[in-house]
């Protein structure tokens, strides 16, 4: 119960002044006449101010509030290593029953888990928002029960009580971290680059002088290497292929060390090709000339070698092949010594004549199996005597000659396999339909009839199912042949033109085995935690995907077709890091997130994040490894840690739960008294001047 006088005044507190110091100046003068009555006037004054000043008696009822004091646990990845988790709950049981045999404290216990985004451990903000809820008046104390990897340091509140940190984890844990410095974004194929690498042994770890490390590319098998440990090392890398490569960078779990979740790392590395060489030998003079020149020009990245034998077959003049030119041709150059520099080479109605030897053609057919490509162009001659299909570089050719060639107009039509294959998908859906069915392209003049070899590919084909775009794998390289001269009729726009530029960009791409242009492949893409998985095959099913997760668990899920050739689902993951994908003979990595989350960065306990922030507070770090500490009660201002304990502020908060108001004096009393003062004043005046009368 507590008590006090409170005014609420009948008129403004300056028309009171003024009264004031009107009964003051009446007082003086009734002192100064020497009047007895002086000070029942005074009295008479000081009742009437009273009366206006309107007091009354203010009484509140008021109970104690217990203090508060906010725990907050951590409970992020890094506090699962070790015995972390155990011993900070042990720490949260023993707070409890301290505050609890306290009997005036309130425990408030704020749970802090992984921040969304890779967020890492966001305890301070947490602590904001609890200190956000709470009067700042009642709060105690502060206790923090985590390994000190905070990651919001920036966004500390203002701590109004001791603050404390219960630190979890041991003197004796150790960790070894994978970092990666520097790896480019791109690599030019067939050049080196260096990746930037560095392992760190952080905590109480064993010494060593050198670590194993190993580096595979889009799953495939490991390359091993030894670096040293705290010393960045360059290691020398070549990208395989064009488009992304995805690096895991790992090296193995230690004995002892607390998680080997930091020892990988996951970089995505674009090869691109520095130029594309193409090497184009044309045969007899023709219109479709221009428009290999025109398509391979078109490309920056193209460089083009071009030569072409303007000698026609029939001619009989008895001059050596080697005396033809204006200047000696760099032919052994071309197709022997350099050959390996190009990427495509291209024969465009081009016949056997003996301008290349057949040591020459045989070298072509080796450069083409060991990963090289060729792609024929052929009209009539690739059905007579002078094709090429009988020099040896036949052997590599995708389809053999029938000797017979169809001169009529027909419209070249795509093959169910080329529906599926990404050289023609779609190229029938740039141009209307035909009544009849058929793609609304222009038509074509002449094809030579061939007959595929096994295991090749038709995608196009003419009347009567006559193949007329062939290709074919063979050893590590590419084949190609259209068995027509009259593609250039679509550049031209005859009978309404046709996708050509588009049809012989994607053919000159595949046989350089552009990633993108690949008829089986499994592709994987991230839309948030979600996995697109899209397998593209020229068959009518596509096998089910397994998918293997960073924790080991693997998952089988079906596809579905959702365009011919292409088969895709979505799948949800549950987690962050690299996922392996299998389907088939096929395989993709995909990864969501970092492989290594922020959380495993640093994974050693230490209390240098947070020790700055307390020690203005009077708190204090405690190892829990070391014993948990009692709460003491300590006045504001004292330090408020010590050997073995942690103070807390006593708040003393009451709340008010009951009032009551009572008026001093009801106002007629007050006037009462008033009047009765200036009357006893006026009596004591009166008899006094009596008396002195009387003795006059």
């Amino acid at each position: 119960m507590s008590a006090r006088v409170l005014f609420d005044p009948l008129t403004g507190w300056p028309v009171i002044a003024a009264l004031a110091a009107l009964v003051v100046l009446v007082t003086a003068l009734a002192l100064v006449r020497g009047l007895p009555g002086w000070w029942l006037r005074a009295l008479a004054g000081l009742a009437v101010l009273a009366a206006l000043a309107n007091p009354s008696l203010h009484e509140e009822t008021r109970e104690p509030l217990a203090d508060i004091v906010i725990a907050v646990v951590d409970e992020s990845a890094s506090q699962t290593l070790g015995d972390r988790s155990a011993q900070a709950d042990a720490a949260l049981a023993a707070l409890r029953s301290q505050a609890g045999a306290r009997g005036h404290t309130e425990l408030r216990v704020v749970r802090v888990g992984d921040a969304p985004d890779n967020g890492g451990t966001q305890l301070l903000s947490a602590l904001a928002e609890a200190l956000a809820g709470e009067p700042r008046g009642r709060v105690a104390g502060i206790v923090l029960i985590t390994d000190g990897r905070a990651h919001d340091i920036d966004r500390t509140p203002p701590l109004p009580a001791p603050t404390h940190v219960l630190l979890t984890g041991s003197a004796g844990d150790w960790d070894r971290r994978l970092v990666v410095e520097n790896a480019p974004a791109f690599a030019i194929m067939g050049e080196e680059v260096t990746l930037g690498i560095r392992i760190d042994d952080e905590g109480a770890a064993p010494g060593d002088e050198t670590a194993q490390l190993t580096i595979s590319v889009d799953g495939g098998p490991p390359v091993p290497f030894e670096i040293q440990v705290g010393r960045q090392m360059q290691l020398p890398f070549t990208v395989p292929h064009a488009g992304a490569n995805v690096l895991e960078i790992a090296t193995p779990r230690a004995t002892g060390e607390l998680t080997a979740a930091n020892n990988r790392a996951v970089v995505q590395m674009n090869g691109v090709r520095d130029r594309m060489r193409v090497l184009l030998v044309s045969g007899e003079p023709n219109p479709g000339e221009r428009t290999w020149r025109n398509l391979l020009r078109s490309d920056p990245s193209v460089d083009l070698v071009h030569f072409t034998i303007l000698r026609p077959p029939e001619k009989q003049d008895g001059v050596p092949v080697d005396e033809l030119s204006l200047i000696a041709f760099p032919t052994r150059e071309l197709f022997v010594d350099k050959i390996e520099d190009f990427d495509l080479i291209i024969f465009d109605r081009y016949r056997s004549q003996g301008i290349l030897p057949p040591d020459y053609l045989f070298n072509i057919a080796e450069f083409v199996r060991r990963g090289g490509a060729v792609l024929v162009a052929g009209g009539p001659e690739y059905a007579d005597a002078t094709s090429l299909w009988r020099t040896p570089l036949g052997e590599v050719l995708p389809a053999t000659p029938t000797a017979q060639v169809l001169e009529a107009p027909f419209v070249p039509i795509l093959t169910d396999t080329g529906r599926r294959h990404p050289v023609t998908e779609g190229l029938d859906a740039l141009a209307p339909a035909r009544d009849d069915g058929s793609p609304g392209w222009g038509s074509w003049l002449r094809l030579v009839e061939v007959t595929p070899e096994p295991g090749a590919d038709v995608l196009m084909e003419g009347p009567g199912g006559r193949p007329l775009l062939v290709l074919d794998r063979v050893g590590e390289g590419r084949a190609a042949l259209v068995a027509s001269d009259q593609m250039w009729l679509w550049d031209r726009g005859y009978d309404g033109g046709g996708p050509q530029m588009e049809l012989l960009r994607r053919l000159a791409h595949w046989l350089m085995q552009e990633p993108e242009l690949e008829e089986d492949t499994l592709r994987a893409e991230a839309v948030g935690r979600t996995i697109r998985i899209i397998r593209h095959t020229l068959h009518d099913e596509a096998p089910e995907v397994t998918i293997l997760g960073p924790d080991g668990h693997e998952v089988t899920v079906p596809l579905a077709e959702t365009a011919p050739g292409q088969f895709e689902t979505l799948w949800q993951a549950g987690d962050e890091g690299l996922f392996r994908l299998e389907s088939g003979a096929r395989e993709a990595v995909i990864v969501l997130g970092p492989a290594a989350p922020r959380e495993y960065e640093q994974t050693i306990a230490t209390p240098d994040l947070l020790a700055p922030l307390i020690s203005p507070t009077g708190g204090g770090v405690f190892a829990l490894s070391d014993g948990m500490p009692r709460i003491a009660e300590v006045r504001a201002g004292r330090p408020a840690a010590g050997d073995g304990w942690m103070g807390i502020v006593p708040r003393g908060a009451e709340r008010v739960t009951a009032t009551r108001v009572a008026m001093l004096l009801p106002a007629w009393l007050w006037l009462l008294l008033a009047a009765g003062l200036a009357l006893g004043a006026w009596l004591a005046e009166g008899r006094r001047a009596a008396t002195g009368k009387g003795r006059a």
